[in-house]
């Protein structure tokens, strides 16, 4: 039991309420000075909302908030970070139109002697920021030229930079490579020696082993228990998180694999990627594996018709086709679930009934061009159900949802235009071990029907767990085509970090 010395967070009877939803019910959490703390739940538990209610975002109905040995009565994100306390969140909200620094620095900029803004400081100060992380970017790049998971390490730096006791690290490692992983746990091995905390929220159970200390589980809203990481196995974890045990991860089912439906060949746009050619059979889930950066989603982007490309040739069905756009790609049977939710995917101010028939609007049009609204609302909640996403009603504003549980959603949304393609560019990211198998079920079940599912992902138990056959590049090209039999992780790395490239091997002795 911690002395009171040693505690800098304890959190007592928490509530909060929204309308028509109680999102914490009477929680509890204290978390040691110099300590990983894991915060564990499925999507849509509490454990976002508790972080803001920490953070100053929200104002708890009700319950206590300590914090370095003095009661929280008003509280603001500025208060917040005056005391101490920095988060990262889980969606990534950067000025995308301005720099690296000006994000970092955003209302702290370092002045003149006149009061204006000392641009070379801020620079050299960034610098030194990046160097914690061992990032080398130019401080003046502006950040919507980033990927996202260079963005999640500069919301990282950012954290840091404010020299907090206490940082909240929502999914940080999200989208970030191997590497990037691993020089994100040197930078929190770092933090806990100079005796600052961090909670640590997380899906990805061996993650926790490695990094955390001791691990507080929600379930609906409410405190199920506290125990130390080192006496606690996943399977355990996930018990406590889900309330049963969780049987089947990968809940692949055997399927007959048919011809080819569609056919890739020299795809390129002239910037990314180049000379990309691959099928997808009916009933075939292909996995698309490969390091950030190695061309995967902008591949995607033009099959669906929203990056030009420049050459190549695409086949459906043994015909010849064009999406010029995405309009043309989901009349030709294709459907698009994009890596970037936030950006691309949601529209947060419409309600979830609307976000997920979005994509389906002509099968509610009357002749006259209105909407038959009620049907529209009657197949949503039916929806909504099928993949248990947590809402109190389908009139409520997606943005107010967990990132999980939006993420079913979208996945819903694009399952409901019954398409034969389904592209999924990170499907399972940010999603809960729970909600993952649920997904993976949907899949399964979609491809027993004889559709095609191509599947992006960083995940590769997810991949190996999932795929018929794995597509692996590396810097734009297409470096394997590897039937998963016996495929191993460290054999998929290999190509994904170009050291095999038998594709390349076999085009030059086709030619």
């Amino acid at each position: 039991m911690a002395t009171e010395t040693e505690i800098l967070l304890k959190i007592e009877n928490l509530s909060k309420e929204f309308p028509g939803v109680k999102a914490l019910d009477d929680v509890h959490l204290t978390v040691k000075k110099g300590e990983v703390h894991c915060v564990l739940g499925e999507n849509g538990a509490g454990k976002s909302t508790l972080m803001k209610c920490i953070i100053g975002m929200y104002e708890p109905t009700s319950g206590n908030i300590h914090f370095d040995g003095e009661q929280i009565t008003t509280n603001n994100v500025l208060k917040s970070i005056e005391r101490g306390i920095s988060m990262i969140h889980q969606e990534l909200t950067p000025v995308r139109e301005r720099s690296i620094m000006e994000n970092i620095w955003l209302g702290r900029e370092p002045k003149n002697r006149l009061g204006l803004i000392d641009h070379k400081k801020m620079s050299e100060m960034t610098v030194e920021v990046l160097k914690r992380i061992d990032l080398d970017l130019d401080p003046r790049m502006l950040i919507k030229h980033l990927t996202v998971a260079k963005m999640q390490m500069i919301e990282i730096a950012k954290a840091i930079s404010y020299d907090a006791k206490l940082i909240i690290m929502d999914e940080p490692t999200s989208s970030l490579t191997d590497k990037e992983t691993e020089a994100l746990y040197g930078i929190i091995r770092g933090l806990k020696k100079e005796g600052r905390s961090v909670i640590f929220i997380s899906h990805k159970l061996e993650e926790i082993k490695e990094i955390c200390d001791r691990i507080t589980i929600y379930r609906d809203g409410k405190y199920v228990c506290d125990r130390d990481v080192c006496d606690t196995t996943p399977e355990q974890m996930i018990s406590f998180m889900v309330g049963r045990d969780l049987t089947d991860l990968y809940p692949k089912e055997k399927v007959d694999i048919g011809d080819a439906y569609l056919k890739v060949e020299n795809l390129s746009d002239g910037k990314v990627f180049d000379g990309v050619s691959f099928d997808v059979r009916k009933g075939e889930i292909l996995g698309f594996a490969g390091l950030v950066g190695a061309g995967r989603s902008e591949v995607m982007e033009a099959l669906f018709g929203v990056r030009a490309k420049t050459g190549g040739t695409i086949y459906l069905d043994g015909q010849e086709i064009t999406n010029k756009n995405s309009k043309d790609a989901i009349a030709n049977g294709f459907a698009f679930l994009t890596e970037d939710r936030r950006k691309t995917g949601i529209f947060p101010m419409l309600s979830v009934a609307e976000n997920l028939t979005s994509g389906s609007l002509k099968r509610y049009q009357r002749k006259s061009g209105l909407l038959r609204t009620k049907s529209m609302k009657q197949e949503a909640i039916e929806y909504i159900e099928k993949f248990k996403v947590k809402t109190p009603s389908g009139e409520v504003k997606i943005m107010n949802l967990s990132g999980g549980n939006q993420q079913k959603v979208l996945i819903a949304k694009w399952m409901l235009t019954d398409p034969n393609v389904l592209i999924l560019d990170e499907p399972t990211r940010g999603i809960d071990v729970g909600a993952k198998s649920e997904i993976h079920r949907k899949i399964s079940q979609m491809v027993a029907t004889g559709k095609s599912v191509i599947m992006i992902s960083s995940d590769l138990p997810e991949v190996l767990g999932m795929s018929d056959r794995v597509v692996v590049m590396h810097e734009g090209k297409v470096t394997g085509v590897l039937t998963n039999e016996g495929l191993t992780q460290e054999e998929i790395l290999t190509y994904a970090s170009g050291e095999k490239n038998d594709f390349a091997t076999a085009l030059k002795e086709a030619k």
